[in-house]
């Protein structure tokens, strides 16, 4: 039996009288890649903040890396990586100084930080670039440099928020190779994104509308369930659902 990297059972996040997570409940396989999807106001962003430590359940259980979100956040913080839209890069900073800042907050040890950067810098044909601001370098470079920092520290699971937004696609598949490899060696992705082509990347996909998730499988069975060529029109039949907006 495949061991689960997140597990979540009747999870549920209330602000005020506004459910906004109503009883999810899902689990995730360690190396799995599990696409969390769903429109502007279905409750994605508030779920990922309570499985990141961020953000205390109204009711439910959720484990992640094995660590309870209630009583363990530290823990679950010190086992994951993330990155989000905006790539958490220090544009005033260099490429060498970003990973070196961000491998200090990960707890990594120094002579281990030289030798990981050289690594990475090579890794992304950064060689060059390691002086440079980040602010300098082009967005898809920036995309690339903000996920490897995010999984620098080898951590059991990367939350990806959007990673691709405002990006080509060829530069967005560029990076879903970049996300293979990590699931390869062993990280669990747990990734959102507004782009339904990339849903068609993950093992599984689960689709939120209105709080509640609506719908959950591979990207094939979804497709012959709701009788769609692409998870596009997929998720257009269960979006067109939804009651509420952001």
């Amino acid at each position: 039996m495949t061991k689960s990297a997140i597990l979540v059972e009747n999870l549920s996040k209330q602000f005020g009288d506004f459910k906004a997570v109503d009883q999810i409940s899902f689990d995730v396989a360690q190396g799995e890649i599990f696409g969390f999807l769903g429109a502007n106001g279905a409750g994605k962003t508030t779920a990922m903040k309570m499985l990141c430590g961020l953000s205390l359940p109204t009711s439910g259980i959720a484990k992640v890396a094995g660590y309870d979100v209630y009583t363990q956040n530290e823990s679950i913080k010190r086992s994951i990586g993330y990155m989000s839209q905006k790539f958490s890069l220090y544009e005033d900073l260099t490429v060498k100084e970003n990973i070196r800042f961000y491998a200090g907050i990960y707890g990594i040890q120094p002579k281990q930080i030289a030798e990981k950067t050289q690594h990475l810098l090579h890794q992304l044909n950064l060689e060059k670039e390691a002086n440079v601001l980040v602010g300098q370098l082009p967005l898809g470079w920036k995309q690339k440099l903000a996920f490897s920092v995010a999984i620098f520290h080898d951590p059991q699971i990367v939350f990806l928020d959007e990673p691709t937004g405002g990006v080509d696609p060829i530069t967005r598949r560029e990076f879903w190779n970049l996300i293979y490899e990590a699931a390869d060696k062993g990280i669990t992705v747990f990734v959102t994104t507004h782009y339904m082509d990339e849903a068609e990347y993950c093992n599984r996909v689960s689709i939120m509308v209105d709080g509640k998730i609506e719908a959950m499988d591979t990207p094939s069975r979804l497709k012959q369930k709701f009788l769609a060529e692409s998870m596009d029109e997929v998720f257009i039949q269960l979006a067109r659902k939804a009651k509420r907006s952001e």
